[in-house]
């Protein structure tokens, strides 16, 4: 293997030798058509990459990780700007916190890493919605990702307040941004709209300016490359370690006859979806792969190189044949785990960089400490029907029919639909989702008691019994926004009447609920907050809340919470929202904890709405380690 790279690195300083004429000049970076590369500060340059996304990293923890990532050899990131992260409600900008993207392209910065930028709009990302807003569905019958006016005017509007933002961070300017990357995987759409891609270009060169390099990145197909270029912007391909790299690069010859090979996204992982077996890419299969291609003097970008958590309802949703959600860790088997540790994929990957370019001196930054914290006892608060004064005070909209999330302005969470038997049901009756209108998922109770549920495309009909004037609650859950593909129009809530027997259910009470804001105030511990404590021996099935405290120790380390034995949900920590949890499906049966979440201090105040049904020991377990991979249930 040592002697193969060797031949390899002399193939590769060949190729440098002759890219580009080797003179000093101005701050610049720009594409040597005439020696196929890359060219800093008119010496010719390869990017060796790697995706990290700010938005699913608590900003304490984006140091760390990036100087990691420099320790790998690493000279470059790639980082997408998810639009809904910073515009969730339109016309509201959040630039703070966790959302500061000029602290963390400063941070790469000063940790010596340039920059790839993916603004979008559209992300992919398997994050909700591809990045674009839900509120932009409130245009019923709008074409995203095309020449919609109502489509491109929020685009524009966006992108004159982001672009201006990045102006100052392009190398050309002083900072580390290299190159920017017009919309993501185009050609994969169906739209194929080459005037929305003009639009772009003249949007991004109106803001950026004629000297930056705007790419494009597309799938491994003609006819991916066919709808996703366009003349002005450098066309670049993506593709993974199944892939052969010599027939790639041709295939992106074929659009693009001179200038650097790139490959934009070099799989090291796989992302998960709650019901499938965990993914993986072998270690060796991609240091093979990643050694081919920078023989080759290709530029990659390895996606991803740490990937995250969706904390919160973040994640994205995939829709082929069936509605799909991906699960909150987006560990990717990346080469830095969801908690930012390094594996052996990273030493191996390291291991292919030191052949062709030197890396920094010193030792990989050790994982961040662990610690298994034990058992947490919870109680119970109280079911959500009992709690609408909490989470809904305005109390409810009412409609004769039901109304989507996007026509409430709730986009994410959950929303409780209400009304009442219109007559006595002695025997089992079904309640039907004849139009598949549940998106995504119904939880059913009938004067309070849970009856089942209803799921989007796997479960439309279930029965119910009970008296005329009985009140019906149908809480639907939103479980993430189609990420990729044509179903991203992906409207939530009750998208279509339900049926009960022969009866359109009709005079509904529809309550926003506003789960997250009243938690980050302090619910339930907080002074006077509403609570209806229940005895352990009333435990019921149906969606509930709980609460229990984990008392300080010393330390805030991170951790990883288990609910083994309960079904699914969502949990917060002294007020975060950590994500959603489903243990009974799979495959993932933990969720990442950062240590500076919890106070060291000051007791840590746990959270749980479960769905379905809770566990008689109701108890929840903080561990050491993460456990991602379980056997997919079926629940």
């Amino acid at each position: 293997m040592a002697a193969g790279f060797k031949l390899l690195v002399s193939v590769n300083i060949a190729f440098l030798t002759v890219c580009g004429n080797l003179v000093s000049g101005q701050r610049s970076f720009s594409i040597d058509y005439k020696n196929n590369c890359f060219l800093r500060d008119e010496k010719p340059f390869r990017y060796i990459s790697g995706s990290i996304h700010y938005s699913r990293i608590p900003q304490y923890y984006w140091q760390d990780r990036l100087v990691k990532m420099y320790m790998a050899g690493l000279n470059a990131i790639q980082v997408y700007v998810p639009w809904n992260f910073h515009e969730t409600v339109q016309g509201v900008y959040n630039f703070t916190s966790d959302r500061d993207l000029d602290r963390f392209l400063d941070l790469a910065n000063k940790t010596g890493l340039l920059v790839i930028l993916r603004p979008g709009p559209y992300i992919c990302a398997e994050w909700e919605m591809g990045g674009l807003p839900a509120w932009l569905l409130q245009k019923p019958n709008i074409i995203l990702r095309s020449a919609d006016t109502d489509y491109l005017q929020a685009v524009s509007n966006w992108f004159g307040v982001l672009l201006p933002k990045i102006k100052p961070w392009l190398y050309i300017n002083g900072g580390n941004v290299i190159t920017v990357q017009v919309e993501n995987e185009y050609g994969s759409y169906f739209a194929c709209d080459y005037d929305y891609l003009r639009h772009l270009r003249a949007l991004f060169r109106s803001f950026l300016g004629d000297a930056v390099v705007l790419f494009t990145t597309d799938g491994n197909t003609d006819k991916e490359l066919a709808c996703g270029t366009l003349e002005g912007l450098y066309a670049t391909v993506d593709f993974g370690t199944n892939d052969n790299v010599t027939e790639a690069f041709r295939r992106q010859r074929r659009f693009e006859p001179r200038g650097p090979l790139v490959n934009s996204e070099f799989y090291t992982g796989w992302l998960d979806h709650w019901g499938d077996r965990h993914a993986g890419v072998d270690a060796l299969k991609v240091s093979r792969v990643l050694g081919e291609m920078l023989t080759a003097g290709a530029n990659v970008n390895m996606y991803m190189f740490e990937g995250g958590t969706n904390f919160g309802y973040w994640n994205g949703a995939d829709h082929d044949t069936r509605f799909r959600s991906v699960v909150t860790s987006y560990d990717y088997d990346a080469p830095l785990s969801e908690a930012g540790d390094p594996t052996e994929k990273l030493l191996a990957i390291r291991d292919v960089i030191k052949q062709f370019q030197d890396i920094p001196l010193g030792p990989m930054p050790p994982a961040t400490p662990k610690f298994a914290y034990g058992f947490v006892k919870l109680t119970k608060v109280g079911d959500i029907s009992s709690l609408l004064n909490t989470f809904s005070p305005l109390g409810p909209v009412e409609s004769p029919y039901p109304l989507m999330f996007e026509e409430m302005k709730q986009y994410y969470g959950f929303m409780l639909y209400r009304t009442t038997l219109p007559r006595d049901l002695s025997q089992p009756t079904p309640l039907i989702s004849p139009l598949n209108g549940i998106h995504d998922r119904a939880y059913v109770s009938v004067n309070g008691v849970f009856r089942g549920l209803l799921e989007r495309d796997t479960v439309l009909v279930m029965n119910i019994t009970g008296q005329q004037g009985d009140t019906v609650d149908v809480l639907i859950e939103n479980m993430g926004r189609v990420n990729f593909g044509s179903k991203i129009n992906d409207y939530k809530g009750l998208l279509s009447n339900l049926i009960l027997g022969a009866d359109v259910l009709t005079g509904w009470r529809i309550y926003s609920l506003d789960i997250d804001g009243v938690i980050a105030a302090g619910w339930p511990h907080s002074e006077g907050a509403e609570s209806f404590p229940t005895p352990q021996d009333q435990l019921t099935r149906g969606p509930a809340f709980y609460t229990g405290t984990l008392q300080p120790n010393g330390i805030a380390w991170d951790t990883f919470l288990k609910l083994e034995d309960w079904v699914k949900g969502q949990v917060w920590i002294n007020g975060m929202n950590l994500g959603r949890y489903w243990p009974a499906r799979g495959p993932q049966q933990t969720l990442y904890v950062p240590g500076p979440l919890l106070s060291a201090t000051m007791p840590n105040i746990i959270t749980v709405l479960e769905l379905e049904g809770a566990p008689a020991h109701l108890r929840a377990l903080f561990m050491g380690q993460p456990q991602l991979n379980a056997t997919a249930g079926k629940s």
